[in-house]
């Protein structure tokens, strides 16, 4: 964070040189890259702002922070604007570069994260250089085997940013036709499937579906729903039956349009896309935009307006990315209570970056974990990851389908959530202290390098281990990134 422009004027007085949240200032780097750009000696420099060498030094080599005298001297001795010197610490240009040594060429290269920071901090036209030959420069690789049909799902998704316009806005048209039977969506999906194409709904007992929640049997003309299902989830997989058989053109065009080619992933995709289609026609772009809006992105008061499930709700909030119409940009996760993700969102364009995701594991000190502590109440919290980045959170418990007494009851928790520039949006913001104390999270052990954090299970990968015998500090693993 920037210093206020107030803390910068000469003879401005600077409160502290702990910025907000507690955290000091180093910026050595750059003080040594400012004083050899203006030809300067230590001795020079260090007569100038009425300090000691020995004093200069430290702040060059990260051994003392920037206090506030230190940093008005600066401003008044060289007409600088300090914020050169307390903004962005390259987090996205290190992560980056970490990218680059995962090549296959430079296997066997153990470049430790400091150095790259080191990189990034003083040498950042050098960085940006080697990452734009490395974008240039193909690599010398096998050709990879074709993904699995889920990875083909996951990357047409991720490559269309969770938002497909074309099939979007065919589903919204398909929307305002249905309303011309009625303000129930779900009953006029069912009634469009019976009139137009011949197909009768009907719930089945359980025992006589013992092993599927949705089944079409083309023979009799009927869909079959397991009675374990709840009405928004009937209504559901109706829409998603009926957008497979209406929507067929544009659900197929999507698919090529992604360039996937291979049999399996083409089905894999279709019934993914017959699910964001389902969610499109029961819950519309604009009226589910203009509703969220107007109530502050209220989860469970969208669910009573549109007649969802909280999942489909919050799947839905990850899809309204639309040029000119976007919502709040959502990322979203489902994971069972051993913390194994079973879906996974990130925020769509041009947010994509800006998550704490983890690909696998988590962090245990995000409330999402913890949902089953308290299963069905929705809770909001503030998160911050290791760079700085805050967002706002929301987690519940959801349960699938009903299932007979005595029988094992599945159970997940489901957590979105946005950076905290968006939390003026939410209604789920309301008592938290946005400028307040925020629980430090992670993307998962292996990628979090706080040191000091008591929750840690594992050590960050590449982290070089220390062990000595004689002490034991507040985790197992002592590391440095060096």
């Amino acid at each position: 964070m920037a210093l206020p422009d107030a803390a910068i004027g000469i003879g401005s007085p600077v409160p502290t040189a702990v910025l907000s949240g507690g955290r000091k200032i180093f910026a050595g780097a750059r003080v040594r890259r400012l004083r050899n750009q203006r030809g300067l000696t230590q001795t020079r420099m260090a007569h100038d702002l009425g300090v000691s060498v020995s004093y200069l030094n430290l702040i060059e080599r990260d051994q003392r922070p920037l206090s506030a005298s230190f940093l008005v001297k600066l401003a008044e001795n060289y007409d600088l604007d300090v914020r050169s010197l307390t903004g962005d610490d390259g987090g996205e240009l290190v992560e980056d570069l970490s990218k680059l040594f995962t090549d296959p060429r430079l296997i066997g290269i153990d470049v430790p994260r400091s150095e790259l920071k080191d990189l990034a901090v003083r040498a950042p036209a050098i960085a940006h250089a080697l990452l734009r030959l490395a974008a240039a420069t193909p690599a010398v690789a096998p050709t990879p085997p074709p993904p699995g049909p889920l990875a083909a799902v996951t990357m047409m998704i991720d490559r269309a940013g969770n938002y497909f316009a074309s099939l979007d806005e065919a589903c919204e048209r398909l929307a305002d036709e249905l309303r011309l039977s009625g303000p129930d969506l779900n009953a006029a999906v069912v009634d469009r499937l019976r009139s137009r194409h011949a197909i009768t709904v009907r719930a089945l007992p359980m025992e006589v579906l013992p092993n599927q929640l949705r089944r079409l049997d083309l023979h009799a003309r009927q869909l079959l729903l397991s009675e374990s299902l709840d009405a928004a989830s009937r209504g559901f997989a109706a829409a998603v039956q009926l957008a497979l058989i209406e929507l067929k053109a544009e659900i197929a065009d999507t698919i090529a349009t992604a360039g996937i080619a291979d049999m399996l992933a083409m089905r894999a995709c279709t019934v993914a896309l017959g699910k964001y289609a389902a969610a499109a026609i029961l819950m519309p772009y604009g009226r589910f935009l203009s509703a969220c809006e107007a109530t502050g992105y209220d989860v469970e008061l969208l669910q009573a307006r549109f007649g969802r499930g909280l999942e489909q709700v919050a799947h839905r909030l990850t899809t309204l990315h639309r040029p000119g119409a976007r919502g709040v940009p959502f990322f979203f996760l489902r994971l069972d209570r051993a913390g194994m993700i079973s879906k996974r969102f990130a925020p769509g364009p041009p947010n994509a970056s800006a998550s704490p995701l983890p690909v696998t594991g988590g962090c245990a000190l995000w409330h999402v974990y913890h949902a089953f502590d308290r299963p069905g109440e929705a809770r909001s919290q503030l998160v911050e990851l290791e760079d700085g980045r805050r967002f706002i959170t929301l987690a519940r418990t959801v349960r699938p389908a009903a299932m007979p007494w005595g029988g094992a009851r599945p159970s997940f928790a489901i957590g979105i959530g946005c950076d905290i520039a968006h939390a003026g949006s939410l209604a789920w913001s309301a008592g938290i202290e946005l400028n307040g104390p925020a629980a430090p999270i992670g993307p998962g052990c292996a990628a979090c390098h706080r040191a000091a954090c008591r929750q840690r299970g594992a050590p960050p990968a590449g982290a070089h281990l220390a062990f000595d015998e004689r002490q034991r500090g507040l985790t197992p693993f002592r590391f440095t990134d060096d």
